[in-house]
């Protein structure tokens, strides 16, 4: 049998009341009181990492620098992570995932899928939007040199994809649309926003916002009619 913790004994006295007992302290496991602390640091070095990303891009990120800007030892994200790759990948899904529920909040409040839709193009293409673009062109070529990116980035892409094909779907229930494969739509309509992005950064030739949206508002038009 275990010993008890000292902490989990209680020695009464004789001249104590029963209505003067407090319950015993339940030990408490160490997984439990260690989860937290272990949560709060790594969000704290997964959230510096977003920015560093964003100024160097993935190539140009170490370890030193993530903990650096963590304010953390190297010891400590060696501790809570495998590889530097591992918190880069896990700041550019934090990165996403902030950046697509904007998106999906404002198609979410649309009274109609081609309402959403439409939000959806207008929210892709903005003067705030092209640091996303930088970030996400870099985290999709990293994955050609390491698998934790490549994963993160078919599993962000298979998010973005049933977005998209959900509106579409609510779009042709509604009567707005007409598609009778919203998977393949959706394939070719996000293949359309990842190349105006690109042009968008490169700017040869160039590709204003309001031109971008517009080609996106085309495809829709010509492809589902609304």
């Amino acid at each position: 049998m275990a010993a008890q913790h000292p902490e989990d004994v209680r020695v009464t006295s004789s001249s104590e009341r029963p209505s003067d007992r407090r319950p015993a302290r339940r030990a408490v496991a160490a997984s439990a009181r260690t989860r937290q602390p272990t949560e709060v640091r790594r969000r704290l070095i997964v959230e510096a990492a977003v920015p560093l990303i964003a100024e160097r891009g993935t190539a140009g990120v170490g370890v030193r620098e993530v903990a650096a800007a963590a304010g953390v030892s190297v010891g400590t994200v060696t501790y809570h992570f495998e590889s530097v790759q591992e918190v880069l990948s896990e700041a550019m899904v934090l990165h996403i995932e902030r950046y697509y529920a904007a998106l999906t909040e404002a198609a979410d409040r649309a009274t109609s899928g081609a309402e959403g839709l439409r939000l959806l193009i207008d929210a892709l293409f903005t003067d705030d939007t092209d640091r996303h673009w930088r970030m996400w062109f870099d985290y999709w070529n990293a994955g050609e040199r390491d698998e934790t990116f490549a994963r993160g980035a078919a599993e962000r892409y298979e998010s973005w994809h049933g977005e998209i094909r959900s509106l579409v779907e609510r779009g042709c229930a509604e009567g707005d649309f007409r598609c009778a494969d919203p998977a393949d739509f959706t394939l070719r309509f996000s293949a359309l926003a990842d190349g105006l992005a690109l042009r968008r950064l490169r700017q040869v030739p160039a590709l204003t916002v309001e031109d971008a949206r517009r080609h996106l508002r085309r495809f829709v038009e010509a492809e589902l009619g609304g």
